[in-house]
Order: C-alpha cells, then structure tokens, then sequence
C-alpha cells in the first residue's frame, strides 16, 4: 500500500495527501491511505520508462516501487550496487524473488534491465584505482552516474520517472558527538548529493513532465535517537535540495522533483542497524 501511496505521490497530487509548502518541494505520506491503492490504479504508464536506484533485493521500497511502476504499466529498469550486483541477478533468474515479483493481475514483474551503479561517483575519473581493483567490483565498469545515463538513454532514448531509493552513512549506529568528518561527509555524499548528481545526469534524458523522486525520513526534522553518523543531516540536506533542484530542474528541463518521507520500514539495511538504534527499532529509510 505504501508503495501505491509513493507512485501516486511521484505522479500527480491529489487532495488525500498533505503536502508542506512550496508546490514543487517536500511531500509526505498520508495519515491515512486508504484511497491509495484507487488513484494509483487509475495511472496508467503504458509506455512510460523509469529507472530505480538503488535496488538489491526485493525487501525494500525501491523494489516496491518497482513493482507499483511495473503494474502500472511502466518499463523498469535499475540501477544495483555493484558489490551485490551478481547476487541480485542470481537471485532473480533462480525465481528468488518470484513471488515478491507477482502483480495486482496475477502477471509477474519483468525488470527491462539491471545496471551497476555507484552512485558516490558522478564520473569515470572519479572512482579511485582502489575501487577499481577491489574484487567486488571484479570486470565491472560504466557504473559511475553519468556512465549510467548514457547507458541508459543509449538503450531507451529518454526517460521518463527518476526514483533515488538509496542511503548509507557508514557510521549511522554512532551518535553525532561521536560521528567523525569523514563518517559524516559519506553520509552526505551517498544520500543527498547522490540525488543531486543523478537528477543533474538523468534531467536531460527525461521527457518533459517527467518526475524525480527521493525518499526521505522524519529524522530531518526531529530528533531520533539510533538514526546517527550524519545521516539525519543528509536527510534534511536532501530536502532542502529538492526544493531547489524543483525550481532548477523544472525550468531547465520541465520536469517535477519531489521527495516523499514514506515513514519506517525494516528493510535490510534498517535491521543491520540493530537495537543499538533505539529510535529507530522499527526500521528506517
């Protein structure tokens, strides 16, 4: 239901949702969504392409936005962590994920294509030889953020939903007077500029009217305890961006930026988090 409730959030407002000021800027998800799942049946993205980042497995809200996508009738395509790449991809031709791939018709989802994306890097030369020669990254390449662009408008022409499903603060268990500059700035880096750079690289590849999504969390705006290591600071940077990059990229490329805060999940990076978050014990973005 979430997910129904993020695909009609991405796609057009209506008055069942709250949305804060600035038309363009940040929305969240209803108190109550029992509309959801009628609006987001009635959009109909027959010929329409996105593309995910940030999808590894079928447990979090980028695959169930994938799915809300799919059963629309868009064409999905993603964007996967390098690191699990080959896992993820093992795992949906074993029928791993067969049964958390079944849409609302009794049909199965089909991802178009599966592309390796880090997205701390905007470019080629920007992935250090370590990274290169690390074996997870093994016979890898193209996987920088404009690499991924051009890939993609290579292989589809232009797009037309942009979904950031991803985050990562390699200190999040720690408490911000403990968090150092450097666990602080990757925070950022992964989880909010990240967004920056794929709507600056995928904003000229998207067909006008075209919408950007991100998903944030209420840590950028109140205290939770456990949600640490920076990572309430890159939410709230997150925000203020997409309120910037709405005013930016709707005049450079008339397309929509949103980010929506879709509450707790406890994905899997969320459960790695540990009871040691005791704000957070139900999971988070």
């Amino acid at each position: 239901m979430r997910a129904a409730v993020i695909l009609a959030l991405a796609l057009g407002s209506a008055s069942a949702f709250v949305t804060r000021p600035f038309n363009a800027g940040i929305r969240a998800a209803p108190r109550t969504a029992a509309a959801a799942p009628r609006m987001a049946a009635s959009i109909d993205l027959t010929g329409k392409t996105a593309f995910i980042a940030g999808v590894a497995d079928s447990t979090g809200y980028g695959w169930a936005i994938a799915k809300a996508l799919a059963d629309a009738g868009a064409t999905v395509t993603v964007g996967t962590w390098p690191p699990v790449l080959q896992i993820f991809q093992k795992s949906i031709a074993s029928g791993k994920f067969a049964e958390d791939s079944i849409l609302s018709d009794g049909s199965t989802m089909e991802i178009a294509k599966v592309y390796p994306l880090d997205a701390v890097f905007d470019t080629a030369e920007d992935v250090p030889e370590e990274t290169k020669n690390n074996k997870r990254y093994a016979g890898l390449d193209g996987y920088s953020i404009s690499e991924v662009a051009k890939a993609v408008e290579a292989d589809y022409g232009k797009i037309d939903i942009l979904v950031h499903s991803l985050a990562n603060g390699p200190e999040v268990v720690k408490p911000l007077l403990e968090t150092s500059r450097n666990g602080y700035l990757m925070a950022s880096s992964a989880s909010a500029y990240s967004f920056v750079s794929l709507v600056q690289k995928f904003g000229p590849i998207m067909n006008e009217g075209g919408a950007c999504l991100s998903l944030t969390y209420i840590a950028s705006e109140r205290v939770i305890p456990g949600y640490g290591g920076g990572m309430s600071s890159a939410k709230a940077q997150l925000e203020s961006d997409t309120r910037t990059l709405a005013w930016e990229a709707g005049r450079a490329h008339g397309i929509r930026v949103n980010t929506i805060s879709a509450g707790p999940l406890k994905s899997r990076a969320a459960s790695a988090i540990g009871e040691k978050a005791t704000g957070v014990v139900n999971g988070v973005l």
